[in-house]
């Protein structure tokens, strides 16, 4: 599985897209049997306890795209620091079992890891 990680709009779509997949094989927001699942954080943010949960079904993705959240302001909202932290905490999940973790900024892919 490849983890891709960045700010909201910093490249990760056209990354993606450069490793060969096109838009019918990216779920935007939702787990199905696609082999991309794209915004990892719309599943976790709304629901914290859950996120965990998550991580068998995410592990068999060939990639996983996520925004990074920690980052900025902290949310007032109980609710969106929780979620904040699941998505965290499931993404160091993920980057410890993928076999490559890349980081977008500004279009610019760093791998991490592999």
């Amino acid at each position: 599985m490849i983890l891709v990680i960045g700010a909201r709009a910093s490249g990760k779509r056209d990354y993606v897209a450069s490793l060969g997949y096109g838009p019918g094989d990216v779920a935007d927001g939702v787990l199905d049997d696609r082999p991309v699942l794209y915004n990892l954080q719309d599943l976790t943010m709304p629901d914290p306890e859950g996120a965990p949960a998550l991580f068998d079904r995410l592990i068999e993705k060939e990639v996983v795209v996520c925004d990074e959240v920690g980052s900025g302001v902290i949310p007032l909202e109980k609710e969106r620091r929780l979620g904040r932290e699941a998505t965290g905490r499931l993404c160091c999940r993920l980057a410890k079992e993928a076999e490559k973790v890349v980081r977008l900024v500004a279009g610019i892919p760093t791998v991490i890891k592999g």
